[in-house]
């Protein structure tokens, strides 16, 4: 559709007809796919997009070329380990939400869309190119505090090695929680042994029950992805489900976070921490209720949503 085309659909108030979307992952497709973080940010989302009124489906990275694009009203491709260009020859609008490896985000590619999103406050994309942040979220609906706070003595990790002893899980391992750490991701075998590794894998509709009935739940980052500001897609499902975390140092937490997650300044502050009395290093219950309302609140995928469609509108966006 051309620039004239959007211009009077807009000020006709056609623009505001439901769009159909197309969300495009980093994920590969397959079984393979459903054991990303992408996968299940990209659904919920998706869910999101249509409690607005909006068509909405989600394709792996490989279905980002397909016939059906040209289809979409809005191609939204959430950026990872691989880029995704737009065709040249578009007549929708695409538009980017870089929620990971912003390093290996180039200007040329930033430059090829409509609009551009990234999942910092702080980050500064390369040659200066306009971005509009836009942290992740949360979906409420499905990441809440239970009617009452299960006694547990679980010190739960769930995340795969990224190819390295991540600090959080080390650091678990050395203090006297050792024994408590319950571990779920691929590449443990690597680190750490067998009977260490709880299982490979951690349904994503089991993930509520398991944040918020752990005692603590444990986070950390890529260093590129904390110094710049792009904190964990696990913080808020997490602090959402009332869970009690500790997590690494990242730029921005302490605005978006304040004091519903303790930071440990490295593994031998993480081992001191697990050796006090939650009591003493956490907010009582009512604290985590009042935390997970408030990113439940500001964080959800449907105000994420509101903003993109807003966006993808103003761009003139319609469907023909």
């Amino acid at each position: 559709m051309s620039l004239a085309s959007r211009v009077t659909r807009l000020l006709s108030g056609r623009s505001h007809e439901p769009l159909q979307w197309t969300i495009v992952t980093s994920a590969p497709k397959g079984e393979a796919g459903e054991q990303w973080g992408d996968t299940w940010f990209a659904r919920d989302l998706a869910a999101a997009l249509r409690r607005a009124g909006q068509r909405a489906r989600v394709v792996s990275r490989a279905g980002a070329s397909g016939d059906r694009r040209a289809e979409d009203d809005v191609v939204l491709v959430l950026r990872g380990l691989r880029a995704v260009l737009p065709p040249l020859d578009r007549s929708n609008v695409w538009m980017l939400w870089v929620i990971s490896h912003p390093d290996a985000v180039s200007a040329e590619e930033l430059r090829s869309y409509d609009a551009v999103f990234a999942a910092s406050e702080q980050w500064q994309a390369p040659e200066g190119v306009a971005v509009t942040p836009l942290l992740q979220a949360t979906d409420p609906n499905r990441f809440a505090p239970p009617e009452r706070f299960a006694e547990s003595t679980e010190v739960l990790f769930v995340g795969s090695t990224r190819g390295e002893f991540r600090p959080a899980v080390r650091g678990a391992l050395r203090s006297g929680r050792a024994d408590d750490l319950r571990l779920y991701g691929v590449g443990w075998t690597d680190f750490v042994e067998p009977s260490r590794v709880t299982s490979e894998f951690l349904a994503n509709e089991d993930l509520p029950a398991a944040y918020a009935g752990a005692e603590i739940v444990l986070n950390d980052h890529h260093r590129d992805m904390a110094e710049q500001g792009f904190l964990s897609n696990r913080l808020f499902d997490a602090v959402a489900s009332g869970a009690r975390v500790l997590t690494d140092p990242a730029t921005g937490l302490q605005e978006t976070f304040g004091a519903s997650v303790v930071v440990f300044s490295g593994e031998d502050h993480l081992v001191e921490l697990l050796s006090q009395p939650v009591d003493e290093v956490f907010g009582d219950d009512a604290q985590r209720r009042s935390a997970a309302a408030r990113i439940g609140e500001r964080h959800s995928f449907d105000e994420r949503a509101r903003v993109l469609i807003e966006r993808a509108q103003a761009l003139g966006a319609s469907h023909e």
